[in-house]
């Protein structure tokens, strides 16, 4: 009997889409983005390959049983992947939104491939649409940094109404500096991250045209106002490199209020 056939994985291909010359857009998560995106997201993101395994620790740590879990900015599913492998209880619903139907459509296939059982439910729309209920793990993995920021407070709101008592937001954004000294250095530094991963200087500065007009970073400090206002307990930053974060947002158990 023949067994049933697998998709095969996306094709990985190196990140070239700025290394000529090219007039400036505006940066879109489209196919040919998809494309390239495991290569430009290790090369660009310093700490990306740290982050994805700790939301795996962290989900297996705060899921909570019959609940349900969001990937809100899924793009290729890695953190979903990561959740999935995370959550320990079958009863649990995890679902991963992304608005590019370029990303959901390759982010099947990586979900096919993999040996974990527990269901995923994909759904191609805005995440400022998504219905969210009942959850005790949400991740926002760099994705809140290209939502417009007059709406970033109402997400958060949403998020932190829809999160049981004891359960978290995993938050992962680029972020600025107060100090214009301390973002010089950073941003120095990130640069020199991308050049020794094989950007040229060519390809830095194209990209950072085309995205600085979609990609609003914040700071450190609005970002913690924002999730207490939303209506979090506690925010934690667990990881830091250069200008990258990822926080912790939980929201206290009734018990420890």
């Amino acid at each position: 009997m023949t067994k049933p056939r697998r998709p095969s994985a996306p094709e990985q291909v190196t990140d070239r889409l700025f290394a000529t010359e090219r007039r400036p857009e505006d940066f879109r998560f489209d196919a040919s983005v998809a494309r390239v995106f495991p290569d430009m997201i290790r090369r660009s993101v310093p700490g990306y390959t740290t982050i994805i395994p700790m939301i795996e620790v962290i989900t297996e740590q705060y899921v909570q049983p019959g609940s349900h879990c969001y990937d809100l900015g899924c793009s290729l599913g890695a953190s979903t992947l990561a959740m999935r492998h995370g959550i320990s209880h079958s009863d649990c619903t995890l679902v991963g939104v992304d608005n590019s139907s370029a990303m959901i459509e390759r982010c099947e296939h990586y979900i096919a491939l993999d040996d974990n059982t527990l269901p995923v439910t994909l759904r191609c729309e805005d995440i400022l649409d998504t219905e969210l209920n009942d959850a005790s793990v949400t991740t926002l993995n760099f994705t809140l940094q290209f939502v417009d920021p007059e709406k970033r407070a109402s997400l958060l709101a949403r998020i932190a109404k829809a999160t049981r008592p004891g359960g978290v937001l995993i938050l992962s954004e680029k972020i600025r500096f107060e100090s214009e000294a301390e973002q010089t250095i950073q941003t120095r530094l990130h640069h020199e991250f991308k050049r020794a991963n094989g950007y040229s200087d060519l390809e830095i500065s194209q990209k950072r045209t085309a995205i600085e007009q979609v990609l609003i970073p914040e700071t450190l400090s609005a970002h913690r106002a924002r999730l207490v206002e939303a209506g979090f307990d506690n925010v934690v930053v667990w990881y830091q490199c250069f200008n990258f974060v990822s926080m912790l947002a939980i929201k206290a158990n009734e018990t420890d209020e």
